[in-house]
């Protein structure tokens, strides 16, 4: 692969899945409420990721 070369669909929503997992974690320790909505965002992540294979 080279320097400027383009990311796919997977790998897109794969960091998106990841990130928002990271804020839920983060937010667990100050805000349950929050944290739960992060939570339920990334599982939508999931799903797309998943309808994909």
């Amino acid at each position: 692969m080279g320097l400027f070369s383009r990311k796919s669909e997977k790998e897109k929503l794969n960091e998106k899945y990841k990130k928002l997992i990271d804020e839920a974690y983060k937010l667990s320790h100050t805000d349950r409420r929050a944290s739960d909505l992060k939570t339920a965002e990334a599982d939508a992540v999931l799903k797309q990721i998943e309808a994909l294979k």
